[in-house]
C-alpha cells in the first residue's frame, strides 16, 4: 500500500519514470516504463533487479547487443487473424526488421558463455520465432522497403513487360519531339517534360494540331501546350494496366504470406512484448549506470541499514555543476525503529527523509539504488510519507487539516511492515498544542511497531525520543564555527535548529536578534549551541583518531620491520666472520703444508744449492698465490636466511601485562590486549601490534639480558634521529668500487628500514665502472622495484634514482 496517490511526485520518483522513459529506444519500452508499479514480493524484486544487474554487465563490457528496429507490430498483425485479409507492405517492412532484431537478440544470449546473464536467458528461452518466417520476409521485401521483383515469377514478368513499355515510350516521345523540334513548333530552349508521370512535348499553341497526340497541360500564358504523342499515350495506357496488374499480384503474394504467417501470430506478439521488455531493461540499465546504482543485500530480519546513499536526482544535479554530495548512513532496527532527525533549516532533514524514501521505493519497483552495495534493504508492505503543503481551496482543507487527515490514515493503517516520512511533524498550528498531538500520534505508531523518519524542531519530541523504546534521536550536523552545514546525519543525540545563526549568516538586523535572545532566555541559546559544537568537535575527534590510529599501526610495522633487519644483520655479520675465519684457517693449512713440503725435499736433496734455489722458488711462487686468493674482491651483501627462533610452547596463552618477546626479533614489552589473531604490545612506551602466534614467552632472564641503553631508549626515537639525518641523494663519486659498495649497502638498508620510496645514488659518468658495480648490487636486492638513469636535465647517466616496492 503506498499513501498518498501523489507519493511518487513527493519523494521525486516521477522524474525517475521520465528519465528511465528517455532512455528507451520505442514506445514499448516506455509503455513499460509507465508500467512500474511498487511490489513487496521479494522474489518479483529480485528477478527485476537481476535482470537489470546483468543488462548493466552487458553495457559495461561494451557487448554488441542490438539497438535499433525495436518496432510494436501488434496492432498491425492484430486483424489479420481474420482469414482473407493481409499484411500492409510497410507492416511487411517492419516486421522484416524487427524479425532480425529479435533473433540477434536470441543468437546473442545462445552464444553467451554458460551460466552469463541466467535471468536474461530464462527471457529469451520463453520466446519462440518460425525459422522460415524471416526468409520468406527477406525474399518479399527489400532494405527499402520495396517488393522485390522476384516475389513471385508472375511479378517478375508484369515488372518486366513495364520497363519494356517505359523504355518503348521515351524512345516515340523522344522521335516526336525531335520532328517537333526541326519543324520549329516547339519554343526555343524547350526540352520534354512530364505531365503526370508521361512525357509530354512542350508546343507553341498556333502549332498544337501539327503533331497528333493528347494535350496533358498548357503554360500559364496560353501560348505553350503539352503534347503527349499518340503512340506514347497508348504505351503508356498499356503500362497503367500493367501497373493495375502488379497491385493486384502483390496483394495475391503479400495474402500467401499472411496465411502462411496467421499461425504463428501469438507467438509474434510475444516476441514483441519480450523486445518491449528488453528495451525497457536496457533503459533501466542504462539510468543505473548513470547514477551509480547497485543491486543490495536484502535483510535477513527487520532491520534496515543504509550506507553511502545519494539521491539520485541530487546527484545528477550536483555532478552537472561539478559539485560532490554528502552519502547519507542510516541504520534503523527493531530497538531503534522510529528515527526522530532535528537540526536546522535547510540543513538536509528534508532531503535525508526523501532519499530513504525514494531509494526504498525504487528498490520495491526493481531499480538498483545508488547506495553502497554492502547496504542491507528490508521489504515494506506499506509506504507512507507526509511532507509538504496540502492544503486545498475546493476541499476546504487547510495546511494543517490536510496533515492530520494524513495521520489519521497513517494511524488507522500503519502497522510492523510500515514505513513513515513525515515532515515538520506537527507544524502548522499553535507550536505547544501542534506538539503535544504530534507526540500523541508518535506514540500510538510507536506502539504500531512501525518504521520510519520524522523531522522536527520540537523539543517534546526529541524527548519523547530519547524516553520511549523503540524510538532513537538523530541531528543533522552544523559547524557553528564556519556558520555552515555540515549535511551528514548522526544518529544518538538530537539537534539544534540554529535559528540564531542562520538569522545572522543571511544578514538579519543584529538588534532584532538581540532582543529575540533575550526573549527566548540566553541560557537556552548557549547551551543548544555548546551541545551542537561538542558534537562537531567530536566528529573531527573521531576523524583525527582514525588518523593517529593509522600511523600508530604503519609506526609499528616499521618498528618490526626494522626490529627485523637490525636481527638479520647481526646474524649476516656472524655468518661473514665465521666465513672469514674459516677461510684464513684454510689459507695456514695450506701455507703450513707447503713449508713443511719445502723442507723435507731441502733435506731430501742434502741442501744442494741450485735444489734449494729452486724450492725457494716455488715457495714464493705458492705464498703469492695465496695472497691472491685472500685478496679477494669484497663480497656483495646477500639476502641469506635468518636462523629460526624456537617455536613457541604449545600451550602458551599469554595474557594482558605478560611480558613477551616478538619471535624472530629483539623486541620484548608488555602484553596490553588480544583482539581476534593480533597482539598490541607496549614496547618502550611505544604501542606495537603483531600476530599472537609471533609471540613467546620473554622470561625474566630475557629481560635482563637486554642491554640497559636499550631498555631506557625508545625505538621510536631512534627511527625518529635516523629518519632526520636520512639523505635521499648519496654521493659515491671518487670512491673506490668496494667501499662504495660498503656504503650503498648500508644506505639501501636504511632507506628500506625507513620505507623510503625513491633514493638517488650519484656516481658521475667517468668510464662507467662504478657506475656498473652499483647497478649490478641493486639487480640483486629484491626489495628495489626498478632503477635507472636519471632524467637528462637532473643529471642523465650520472645519477641512479632507485623507486623500492
Amino acid at each position: 500500500m503506498i499513501y498518498p496517490r501523489n507519493f511518487e511526485q513527493k519523494v521525486g520518483f516521477d522524474q525517475i519514470r521520465e528519465l528511465i522513459a528517455e532512455k528507451c529506444i520505442s514506445p514499448m519500452g516506455r509503455r513499460f516504463t509507465e508500467k512500474i508499479r511498487f511490489s513487496a514480493k521479494r522474489e518479483v524484486i529480485e528477478n527485476m533487479l537481476d535482470q537489470t544487474v546483468e543488462f548493466g554487465q552487458i553495457l559495461s563490457l561494451g557487448l554488441p547487443f542490438p539497438a535499433k528496429d525495436y518496432f510494436d507490430l501488434r496492432e498491425e498483425l492484430a486483424p489479420l487473424k481474420t482469414p482473407g485479409t493481409y499484411i500492409s507492405q510497410e507492416a511487411l517492412f517492419r516486421l522484416r526488421s524487427s524479425l532480425e532484431t529479435i533473433l540477434e537478440i536470441l543468437r546473442f544470449f545462445d552464444e553467451a558463455e554458460e551460466g552469463a546473464f541466467p535471468e536474461l536467458r530464462k527471457l529469451a528461452g520463453e520466446v519462440f520465432i518460425p525459422g522460415e518466417l524471416l526468409p520468406q520476409a527477406d525474399g518479399i521485401i527489400d532494405n527499402k522497403g520495396e517488393i522485390k521483383d522476384k516475389a513471385s515469377d508472375k511479378l517478375f514478368e508484369i515488372r518486366k513487360a513495364i520497363t519494356a513499355r517505359q523504355r518503348q515510350v521515351l524512345r516515340e516521345a523522344q522521335k516526336a519531339f525531335t520532328l517537333a523540334k526541326k519543324s520549329g513548333w516547339v519554343p526555343k530552349q524547350a526540352e520534354l517534360t512530364l505531365r503526370d508521370g508521361r512525357p509530354v512535348i512542350p508546343l507553341n499553341a498556333a502549332d498544337k494540331r501539327a503533331l497528333g497526340g493528347v494535350i496533358h497541360d498548357e503554360s500559364a500564358t496560353g501560348q505553350t501546350v503539352f503534347l503527349e504523342p499518340t503512340a506514347a499515350f497508348e504505351l503508356n495506357n498499356e503500362i497503367r494496366s500493367l501497373e493495375s496488374e502488379e497491385g493486384r499480384e502483390i496483394v495475391q503474394i503479400l495474402t500467401r504470406f499472411t496465411d502462411r504467417l496467421r499461425p504463428y501470430l501469438q507467438h509474434l506478439s510475444e516476441a514483441f512484448r519480450f523486445l518491449g521488455l528488453v528495451d525497457f531493461i536496457r533503459a533501466k540499465a542504462l539510468f543505473a549506470q548513470k547514477t551509480n546504482g547497485v543491486k543490495p543485500v536484502f535483510a535477513s530480519g527487520n532491520y534496515l541499514k543504509i550506507k553511502s546513499a545519494v539521491h539520485p536526482l541530487l546527484l545528477l544535479s550536483h555532478r552537472a555543476q561539478n559539485k560532490e554530495v554528502v552519502p547519507l548512513d542510516l541504520e534503523l532496527d527493531e530497538n531503534n525503529r522510529i528515527l526522530v532527525i532535528s537540526g536546522p533549516n535547510a540543513g538536509g532533514k528534508s532531503v535525508c527523509l526523501k532519499t530513504t524514501g525514494l531509494l526504498q521505493y525504487m528498490l520495491q519497483c526493481g531499480l538498483p539504488v545508488p547506495a553502497s552495495p554492502n547496504s542491507e534493504f528490508r521489504i515494506f508492505s506499506r509506504l507512507f510519507i507526509d511532507i509538504g503543503d496540502e492544503q486545498s481551496i475546493e476541499n476546504d482543507l487547510s495546511t494543517y487539516s490536510s496533515h492530520l487527515l494524513n495521520m489519521k490514515h497513517f494511524l488507522r493503517h500503519a502497522n510492523a511492515g510500515t514505513l513513515l516520512l513525515i515532515d515538520e511533524f506537527g507544524t502548522g498550528t499553535e507550536p505547544q498544542l501542534g506538539g503535544s498531538i504530534a507526540e500523541a500520534i508518535l506514540e500510538q505508531l510507536n506502539k504500531k511497531e512501525a518504521f520510519g523518519l520524522i523531522t522536527t524542531h520540537y523539543t517534546n519530541l526529541k524527548l519523547a525520543a530519547e524516553r520511549l523504546p523503540g524510538m532513537v534521536n538523530g541531528a543533522m550536523l552544523f559547524d557553528s564555527k564556519a556558520m555552515q552545514p555540515l549535511y551528514k546525519l548522526q544518529i544518538g543525540k538530537p539537534g539544534s535548529s540554529f535559528a540564531f545563526e542562520i538569522a545572522k549568516k543571511i544578514g538579519f538586523p543584529s538588534y532584532v536578534l538581540q532582543r529575540a535572545k533575550k526573549k527566548s532566555g540566553g541560557k537556552h541559546v548557549r547551551f543548544d549551541q555548546q551541545l551542537q559544537q561538542l558534537e562537531t568537535d567530536k566528529l573531527q575527534l573521531s576523524k583525527k583518531q582514525s588518523l593517529l590510529d593509522t600511523a600508530n599501526e604503519s609506526l609499528s610495522q616499521m618498528i618490526e620491520k626494522y626490529t627485523g633487519l637490525v636481527q638479520k644483520l647481526e646474524q649476516e655479520r656472524k655468518q661473514i666472520i665465521r666465513e672469514a675465519k674459516q677461510e684464513a684457517l684454510e689459507i695456514i693449512t695450506g701455507s703450513n703444508k707447503a713449508v713443511e713440503k719445502t723442507i723435507r725435499e731441502i733435506k731430501e736433496a742434502g741442501a744442494d744449492k741450485e735444489k734449494t734455489i729452486m724450492l725457494r722458488r716455488q715457495l714464493a711462487d705458492k705464498k703469492e698465490q695465496l695472497q691472491q686468493e685472500s685478496a679477494k674482491k669484497p663480497a656483495k651483501p646477500e639476502k641469506r636466511t635468518a636462523e629460526k627462533s624456537p617455536e613457541p610452547p604449545v600451550d602458551f596463552r599469554p595474557k594482558p601485562g605478560d611480558f613477551v618477546r616478538v619471535q624472530d626479533t629483539d623486541i620484548i614489552g608488555e602484553l596490553i590486549l588480544t583482539e581476534g589473531d593480533t597482539a598490541l604490545l607496549n614496547v618502550n612506551e611505544v604501542r606495537l601490534k603483531t600476530a599472537v602466534e609471533k609471540l613467546l614467552p620473554a622470561g625474566t632472564a630475557a629481560k635482563q639480558t637486554l642491554p640497559r641503553h636499550k631498555r631506557k631508549k625508545s625505538i621510536a626515537v631512534d627511527l625518529n634521529e635516523k629518519a632526520g639525518c636520512f639523505a635521499l641523494t648519496l654521493d659515491l663519486r671518487g670512491k673506490r668500487a668496494e667501499e662504495a659498495l660498503a656504503i650503498l649497502g648500508s644506505y639501501i638498508d636504511d632507506a628500506i628500514m625507513l620505507s623510503i620510496k625513491e633514493v638517488r645514488i650519484l656516481h658521475g659518468k667517468g668510464f662507467g665502472i662504478l657506475r656498473e658495480v652499483i647497478r649490478e648490487y641493486l639487480q640483486s636486492l629484491p626489495e628495489i622495484r626498478k632503477f635507472g638513469d636519471a632524467p637528462l636535465d637532473q643529471g642523465g647517466a650520472g645519477i641512479t634514482v632507485v623507486i623500492f616496492k
